[in-house]
């Protein structure tokens, strides 16, 4: 093998130093951009879900207010109680009650939120009453709470991804802040 002069390590490759430098570095970034991206994904299935229950509770409301003509707007309480509607509504007969008529108030029930959760569609039959529907996700974690049954209304931080996600009546009771008040 034949030397250069000032390159005594010609073709002897990396030193160790040189790769465990290059291993720290390469953690470093790793630990700053994975936590952003694990964030940035509980959002997108935050983000999806909210509009998920805006296009279904905008339907619906559609729906009660040209086929009943009855229906509430907006929510003037602290809280709400999701077990005054009493009826669960599939999203398939929910589906088939919006296309009644020969309109078609929304082309699809979506059934899973973003984190693969199912949906509560929850309405009462008799419209004189109100509220008269209700939609909920619950969440990161798919189980009711962590504040229960009757909601505060208002908004929850956006970090909060195991908090429900509640639309009444043309209105958010329970949402990510930023997304809508409550009117």
């Amino acid at each position: 093998m034949i030397r250069r002069a000032g390159h005594p390590r010609a073709g002897q490759g990396f030193t160790l130093i040189e790769l465990l430098l290059v291993v720290v570095i390469i953690g470093i970034i790793g630990a700053i951009i994975i936590p952003n991206l694990m964030d940035s994904l509980q959002k997108a299935k935050q983000r999806r879900t909210v509009n998920d229950v805006r296009a279904v509770g905008t339907a619906w409301f559609s729906w009660i207010t040209d086929q009943l003509s009855a229906a509430a707007a907006g929510a003037s309480a602290q809280e709400f109680d999701l077990d005054q509607l009493g009826i669960e509504i599939s999203p398939e007969n929910l589906s088939d009650m919006l296309r009644r008529g020969g309109m078609n108030y929304i082309v699809t029930i979506p059934t899973n939120d973003g984190w693969g959760g199912d949906y509560d569609y929850l309405w009462t039959e008799n419209v004189t009453d109100s509220p008269t529907f209700g939609l909920r996700s619950k969440g990161r974690d798919r189980e009711i709470g962590p504040t229960d049954n009757p909601y505060p209304l208002g908004p929850f931080p956006t970090t909060a991804y195991d908090e429900d996600i509640v639309w009444v009546d043309g209105n958010f009771i329970r949402f990510p802040a930023g997304v809508q008040s409550i009117e």
